[in-house]
Parts: structure tokens; C-alpha cells; sequence
């Protein structure tokens, strides 16, 4: 019996104090499918004593027809309640559990490990302060752990506890726990606002979960309960600025009217200065009501009723925000879409977008990249396929008041809505304020940092980017003709009169750039070369086999 149990059964009215004091921390599993989302998840519930009596019993009467454990009780049938999930042993919806810690409330998100239900994946991600990453000890990284890793970070999700899990069966090797946690680290340098912890675990057998393993000693951190109980997550969940959309006018009488809507962000106070937006007009909260209960102050989360003290107009789909907390008002914007649906996102095409209370129409008008999940590298595209990530712009039929998703999880994000079919069919999240009348201001123009990459204007060439270096001028010559006469794209730079500065953007534009220099000039150069291929012409006069295996090195598969 742990103090947790003891204290139910002598004082639960001090029991029920202290659970309501405790913070609470929302997290998703996931990973691809077979790795242990569901057998962690309700390992998690088993061992921390958080599943009744008639429910276990359920369950392993249950494991004798669906279960794939044997004899065992299988724990992941607590988490995949749908039939069809039963039968198959995989994930499909998601699935919200919750339970508590001595010292933590946590919700659940159990999400799907298959590409096909990436979607469901990310509805779980968007509303988590932590992400635990399974990974199957056997197989390391896997394309679905980098998908996963990628959206996840894109949704704002800035802690990683990445469980490998499995150990029990390679034999609980370091080695291979060392392996895959340095191959993840070298995937995670993409994301270096995230902070990863690192734990090697058994769902199975409930080795490091709740318990510490017996058969890991080399293993001297925290379970993976331990590693839930402590990361600090509470910067994530204060965002300052008021935020209140508005989503239902009340007027039950001529004497009251009141603004209904849940407390997206920040604090609100009665007597507090608010502004409207976008009409832009200001008042002071005359009172706060929660359910029929007046309050003095409304923290984020709570659905809540408030009332001014002068007549304003506000509509459903306005949002109260403080007077020093102004936000973008503006009908573009730039967003990362994570795509749902089998037809492809097509820019030009007219979409619904519902961006917190409010439904607009507008259009994807151009797609500036979407996502390679193998190499994470940004490429050239037209469309957006079925779980394609990508970065478009967008353009609404009228202004909307909005965040960018990193500053507002709540206020900078929205859901992409088929005009014909009503379907949910992509999710986005604001990453870059587009405001006509401030089009001059930081936050519109990235002066420095261009949306096409090196890789992507590479992309559409016939050649690979290239730098080949010779002394002789004649012979830079011959070689820039011969290559042109192939179709590439050449420039020939003569470094005796041209600075060594104009290589690296002829390179990065994808170029195949022939570089003249004589020996002065030597470590320059070399340093210069380092950011690409290099083919060293030979001192002697080039032949014709020279040039032919420079065109061969240059040329695409």
C-alpha cells in the first residue's frame, strides 16, 4: 500500500484536497505500429493501481479471445476499446486514459502508429505538453518515429521522453540501448528546442515503467513514471496574453448580455481594461461568471460567461484580449498543414477554415515546400498529399484576428474544412504573420532566410551542384563548354579577378560552378570548397576522358 492508497482509506477528504492541487499533465504516446503504445499505456494504469477490480477481470477474460499475450492478461486491451482494433491488435482512434501520481494528474493521448491514421496521430499531439516516443528496440529509428518526432515538434510539443521499449527481447542490451539513443540524437538535431530523455523499458514485462528493472542495472535514471512525474512542463502552459473567442453571444433579457466562450490564455479579472477585436473598442469586465457561480478571476481552460460595462459590439467569432495584448488582425498568413485526406490539398482551390469559434472561406495560394520524412529536407511541390507536410500561404475572404501558433497554440491554430463534403481534411498551425498594411515590419519579411532551399532549387536541374577547380584558364574553359553543350547549368568564375565570396550562393543556386584559380589563392579556396563537391582538375592538359568523367560525376541517376 503506498501513501497514495493509505490516505484514500483514512482521510479522503484530504485525499480529494491534495488531488486537486496537483498540476496536471496532458502527454501522448506514440511511434510506429507494434511498437507498445497500448501494452505501455495500460502497463502504466496496471502497476500504478489505477485499474479496478472488474475491470482487470474484464480484461483477461477478454485475453482469451483477442489477446496476443497467452496466458497473460493483455494490458493494451484497457487502451483499444474498439472493436476493429481488437481484432486487428492495432490503434486506430485515439484513445484518452486518465490517472494520477502521488504527485501528478496525467491525461493520455493513445494514438495510432499506422501512416494511414497520421491524422488521428496529430489530433492526440495537439493538445500535449510531452510526447513519449516508443521505439522498438529491435528495429531503432524508424520512418514513423521520424514522422511523429517532426509533427510533434511542429505542434509546439517541446519535451521528448523517448522509451525504447522491448529490451526483454535483446536481452537487455546496453549496446543496443546506447545504439538507438545516439541515432535518435542525431535525428534530433532537427529539433533543438526540444529537450529529449532517454529511458530503455519493457511494457511486457513492466520493466522501468512504473518499477525499476532488476534486469538493467546498468540503467541508473528514472522510470518512465519518474521521468512523468518530474519533467517541468508548467513555461509551456503560462502563456500571458489574454486571449478570451468569443463563442455565443447570451441575452436571456434586455437587462444582461453577456460573452460566453472559454479562456483560451492569460488571466481575467473583474475591473480589468479589454479591447474587442477587430472592432478595436474598449471596455472593463463588470463580472466573471462561471457556471451560475461570479468569480473574481478566470484562469486559462475555464469555459466562463463575462460581462462590460459599456455596450460594445462583439459577435460570436471576436475574440477579448487585453488592452496591452493586441493581436494580428490580418486576412493572410503563413502555416505548416499537416494534410488528412486521401484528395490531395491543391492551391487555388476553395476551402473552409475554422480558426477557433470562427468558420471563413479562403485558399491555399501557393505551397512554398512540402516535407521529405526520410531526409527531413524541404522539397518542391504542387500538392500535398494524404500525411504530407508542408508550408503554404494563405489567403481568407476577409480579416481574422489570430496568433502565430508559437506564440498561441490555441489562437494560431485552425482545421481545413472540404466546402463539398464538410470533412476535416487538414490541420495548420500559423508560423509567420502576412499583414498587407505592416508588409514592411520583421515579422513579414525573413530577409535573410529565403523559403526555397539549396536542395529544392537543386531539385529541378539535371545535374548535381558541383564545384570543379582548375589552374588552367583555358582548360576552365573547355570544360564550362562541354558541360553547357550537356544541358547543365555552368558559371565559370575566375578567381584571379572574381572574389572567392560569389562561389557559395552559386552553389547553393544549384549551379555547376568551374573555378579558375591559381596557387596563391589555394587555401581560399579550399576553405570555400568545403560546402560542396569538388572534382580537382589534373595539372596536365584535360583529354576528352576527363571531360566525360567530370559529366559523369555532374549527372543525376
Amino acid at each position: 500500500m503506498n501513501a497514495h492508497t493509505a490516505l484514500i482509506q483514512t482521510n479522503v477528504e484530504a485525499y480529494l484536497q491534495q488531488h486537486e492541487q496537483k498540476d496536471i499533465l496532458r502527454f501522448i504516446t506514440c511511434g510506429s505500429v507494434d511498437d507498445g503504445k497500448s501494452t505501455l499505456i495500460g502497463r502504466m494504469l496496471h502497476d500504478s493501481k489505477t485499474v479496478y477490480q472488474d475491470q482487470l477481470a474484464a480484461i483477461e477474460k477478454d485475453s482469451k479471445t483477442v489477446g496476443t499475450t497467452g496466458e497473460a492478461a493483455d494490458l493494451a486491451l484497457l487502451v483499444d476499446g474498439l472493436q476493429s482494433e481488437r481484432e486487428q491488435g492495432i490503434t486506430i482512434d485515439v484513445a484518452y486514459r486518465y490517472f494520477s501520481s502521488e504527485l501528478r494528474k496525467f491525461i493520455i493521448a493513445d494514438t495510432p502508429g499506422h501512416e494511414q491514421y497520421t491524422r488521428n496521430m496529430a489530433t492526440g499531439a495537439s493538445s500535449a505538453d510531452l510526447a513519449v516516443l516508443l521505439i522498438d528496440a529491435r528495429y531503432g529509428v524508424q520512418a514513423q518515429t521520424r514522422r511523429h518526432s517532426y509533427i510533434c515538434s511542429l505542434l509546439g510539443i517541446r519535451h521528448f521522453v523517448v522509451a525504447i521499449n522491448k529490451m526483454d527481447l535483446v536481452d537487455y542490451s546496453e549496446t543496443v540501448f546506447e545504439n538507438i539513443k545516439n541515432e535518435f540524437q542525431a535525428l534530433a538535431e532537427r529539433f533543438p528546442q526540444v529537450e529529449n530523455y532517454f529511458v530503455p523499458l519493457s511494457a511486457l514485462a513492466g520493466d522501468n515503467v512504473v518499477q525499476a528493472s532488476n534486469h538493467m542495472p546498468w540503467y541508473q535514471g528514472d522510470t518512465l513514471l519518474g521521468l512523468l512525474n518530474h519533467i517541468d512542463v508548467s513555461v509551456e502552459s503560462q502563456a500571458e496574453e489574454l486571449r478570451l473567442p468569443v463563442q455565443y453571444v447570451n441575452r436571456p433579457h434586455l437587462n444582461f448580455r453577456g460573452y460566453c466562450g472559454t479562456l483560451a490564455s492569460g488571466e481575467l479579472h473583474t475591473g480589468q481594461v479589454v479591447t474587442a477585436l477587430p472592432s478595436g473598442q474598449t471596455s472593463t469586465v463588470k463580472e466573471i461568471l462561471v457556471g451560475n457561480q461570479a468569480v473574481a478571476k478566470a484562469i486559462p481552460g475555464q469555459a466562463l460567461t463575462v460581462t462590460l460595462n459599456d455596450e460594445i459590439d462583439i459577435s460570436r467569432g471576436d475574440q477579448i484580449v487585453g488592452e496591452q495584448h493586441q493581436a494580428t488582425i490580418s486576412d493572410e498568413f503563413k502555416a505548416h498543414i499537416v494534410w488528412m485526406n486521401e484528395d490531395e490539398l491543391v492551391p487555388g482551390k476553395r476551402y473552409d477554415f475554422k480558426m477557433g469559434t470562427r468558420y471563413i472561406s479562403g485558399t491555399v495560394s501557393a505551397l512554398d515546400w512540402q516535407l521529405d520524412i526520410n531526409s527531413l529536407e524541404k522539397q518542391n511541390a504542387s500538392e500535398l498529399p494524404l500525411n504530407g507536410i508542408g508550408e503554404a500561404h494563405i489567403s481568407l475572404t476577409e480579416a481574422v484576428v489570430y496568433d502565430t501558433y508559437q506564440s498561441n497554440r490555441t489562437t494560431g491554430s485552425f482545421v481545413v474544412i472540404d466546402r463539398l463534403t464538410n470533412a476535416t481534411v487538414g490541420a495548420g498551425m500559423i508560423s509567420k504573420v502576412l499583414d498587407k498594411k505592416t508588409d514592411d515590419t520583421a515579422d513579414n519579411v525573413d530577409q535573410f532566410a529565403s523559403e526555397v532551399t539549396p536542395q529544392m532549387r537543386a531539385s529541378i536541374k539535371p545535374h548535381n551542384s558541383r564545384c570543379v577547380w582548375t589552374s588552367n584558364l583555358t582548360d576552365g574553359h573547355r570544360m564550362e563548354v562541354a558541360l553547357h553543350r550537356q544541358g547543365f547549368h555552368t558559371y565559370l568564375l575566375d578567381l584571379n579577378y572574381d572574389s572567392p565570396a560569389a562561389l557559395k550562393p552559386l552553389l547553393e543556386a544549384g549551379l555547376i560552378v568551374v573555378v579558375v584559380s591559381n596557387s596563391r589563392d589555394l587555401e581560399t579556396i579550399k576553405t570555400a570548397l568545403q560546402c560542396c563537391s569538388l572534382t580537382e582538375l589534373p595539372n596536365d592538359r584535360i583529354d576528352t576522358a576527363m571531360i566525360d568523367s567530370v559529366i559523369q560525376q555532374c549527372s543525376k541517376d
